[in-house]
């Protein structure tokens, strides 16, 4: 009877082993200036080279440039600093703008930088990552780019908690900036929802568009003139090499963006992938 109530236990202690979340490693944020997270198991995955273009390349930005630079660099000497939402335009660069700052951040200060990306389907586990995170000497810029949530999404709630308000509150070392298509995260429609069927309309608006408000900083990112659209189109053939003339290149990129229907920075970006292609030029 005792042998078989020894096995009995150690079988359900094996269950329970099984069962238990894996510990989350302990990240060495010194192997690489960029990692994703990785929440299941959880873990920090560096990447060796981030994917990003030069900040003097983004055009029609200027403004935003500057305002990002300022905050991150307060942020990278220990200074304080907001979270900041980028917001607007798609295809205006928003998180190109926020990878390039982290590379300019970093040449100004040697390295002092780590930019993790988490994906939005992640949000939820941002707790987890902030812990990982926490009390490590040095600092953690947070990205999720793409960041909106839909009708009977949740996670919201507790990304509300994190930014502030949180009984623990943000780490020191850490920042979150996101970049969104929508100013308050939501769709519109989802926020007229709540005032049609909530007993206190007001109420109802302001827990739905107090997400936003956790942001110290917005940056608004709106469609470009055509001018300005030349002006990234120049800049994009120039970094590149292309032989063509101005002439010809300006009209080949309005081409371009009347069959997209759009102008905009992934626009030009797109119109000079192709048209290296064409003319058999190899990225540098």
């Amino acid at each position: 009877m005792d042998q078989r109530l020894t096995e009995l236990l150690v079988r359900v202690a094996e269950a329970l082993e099984r069962l238990a979340p894996p510990p989350v490693a302990t990240a060495d944020l010194t192997a690489a200036d960029a990692f994703v997270w990785h929440p299941s198991p959880p873990h920090l995955s560096p990447v060796a080279k981030v994917s990003r273009v030069d900040i003097a390349l983004l055009q029609g930005v200027e403004r935003q440039k500057q305002i990002l630079i300022d905050n991150t660099l307060r942020f990278a000497r220990g200074l304080p600093a907001n979270n900041a939402m980028l917001w607007g335009a798609r295809g205006m660069g928003k998180s190109s703008l926020v990878k390039a700052v982290h590379e300019v951040v970093n040449r100004q200060l040697s390295g002092c930088l780590a930019l993790v990306e988490i994906h939005r389907e992640d949000v939820r586990s941002l707790p987890e990552l902030l812990n990982v995170l926490r009390g490590r000497p040095r600092r953690c810029l947070i990205l999720c780019d793409d960041l909106s949530f839909e009708r009977e999404d949740s996670d919201y709630k507790a990304l509300k908690s994190i930014l502030e308000g949180g009984i623990e509150g943000r780490p020191d070392n850490v920042l979150f900036y996101a970049t969104s298509n929508r100013r308050h995260l939501m769709p519109r429609d989802m926020i007229e929802n709540e005032r049609s069927t909530a007993i206190n309309p007001a109420e109802a608006i302001e827990e739905k568009v107090s997400l936003s408000d956790r942001f110290g900083l917005w940056l608004g990112f709106h469609n470009c003139d055509q001018d300005t659209f030349f002006a990234m189109v120049d800049g994009y053939a120039a970094s590149m090499g292309l032989p063509i003339e101005s002439e010809a290149l300006h009209a080949e990129a309005i081409e371009w963006s009347m069959t997209r229907g759009a102008r905009s920075g992934r626009v030009a970006w797109q119109f000079i992938q192709d048209l290296a292609g064409r003319l058999g030029v190899m990225p540098a």
